[in-house]
Formats: structure tokens, sequence, C-alpha cells
């Protein structure tokens, strides 16, 4: 798989996997919502340093252990412990979140990507889809939501760019992709009407 003609699938699955989506994703929330810049970033890297960063140490030292085979857990046995560490940390980062009186919004995307997390390891003991797919469906659904119809077109290509880079990796089926894409625009728009209900 290190041949060149796969080059740009790697490329982009490195750059838009799911921790750098939320970590990227959380900041134009965060400052939507916040009163000053400083709360702002420190609400975000709140929910990176928990949600995206902690994990990925996790994921590393496995991998330097040898349990993991790489970063992005081609083997659906190894994703289930990191699933675990994940959900444990993103519900911290919810907490705390609401601990610093951030608006509702914020802790939301936490619990967004809680509930991704949970439905992803529970789908994970006995089928894999494409948690790549699920994360920038997500993305683009929750942009359209908070920020407007012309934000989320302008990110929809990456949906269908993330998808043909997981095939064309062979890290996924059509099937699992179409069933990430579909899992991640679903809770986001079900969690972000319960909240506004």
């Amino acid at each position: 798989m290190n041949d060149s003609r796969f080059y740009w699938a790697r490329l982009i699955s490195n750059l838009i996997s799911p921790p750098v989506v939320w970590a990227v994703m959380i900041f134009p929330i965060a400052f939507r919502e916040a009163e000053s810049q400083g709360q702002a970033v420190v609400w975000a890297l709140t929910y990176g340093v928990l949600v995206c960063l902690l994990p990925i140490l996790y994921i590393a030292w496995m991998v330097r252990r040898g349990s993991i085979s790489d970063i992005h857990m081609r083997l659906r046995e190894e994703r289930l412990r990191p699933f675990l560490v994940s959900i444990g940390c993103t519900g911290l980062a919810w907490l705390a979140l609401r601990l610093m009186g951030a608006p509702s919004v914020v802790p939301l995307v936490a619990v967004v990507t809680l509930v991704q997390l949970a439905v992803m390891a529970i789908i994970t003991l006995v089928w894999q889809i494409s948690m790549h797919a699920m994360c920038i469906s997500s993305a683009v659904v929750a942009t359209g939501i908070l920020f407007g119809l012309g934000p989320a077109l302008l990110v929809s290509p990456l949906v269908p760019l993330v998808g043909a880079a997981r095939l064309k990796l062979q890290r996924h089926t059509p099937a699992q992709v179409v069933a990430g894409t579909l899992l991640g625009a679903v809770v986001t728009v079900a969690l972000y009407t319960v909240a506004v209900a």
C-alpha cells in the first residue's frame, strides 16, 4: 500500500481523519458562542485535548506496543479498546464544558461525538463501518445547522472525497462507507433537533 497511486488517499485519510475534523470543527463553534476569544480558545482546547489528543496518544502507544497494526485500526478487533478510551475522554469533555459554563451548543458537540462513538463501538462488535465517513458527514451537517446552507455546501465535497479515499485504500466496502455517512448525518440531525426542541 506504499504505491504512489495511493498517496492522495493516504493523505486525505490522514488530513480528514476523525480527530482532525473534530479538533478543527470545535473552534468556529466555540468562537460563535463565546463572549470573548480567550473563552472560546479555552473551550475549544478543552474539547480538543480530551476528545482528540488523548485518544490519539493512546492509539499511538498501542501501535508502538504492537497491539494495533496502525493508527487507522484496519482490523475490527483492534477498535474496541480505543473506542472505550475515546468514549471516556469525550464524557469528561462534556462534563468539563458543562462545569465551565459553556453555552449548551458547545457541550452538545461533545454529546454528538459521544453518541457517535458509542454507536460505532456497538456496531464494531459485529461489523465495521467507516468512522472517517461518519465524522465528515456529521461535520458537514453540523456546519449546515449552525452556520447555514452556504458553508455546508462549501465543505460538502469532502464527504465523497473521504469516501473515495477509504475505498481506494481498501479499508472499507462501499456499504461500510455509506453506512458511516448516514450514521454521521442522522445522529447529528437527531441530537441537534432534540436539543432545540
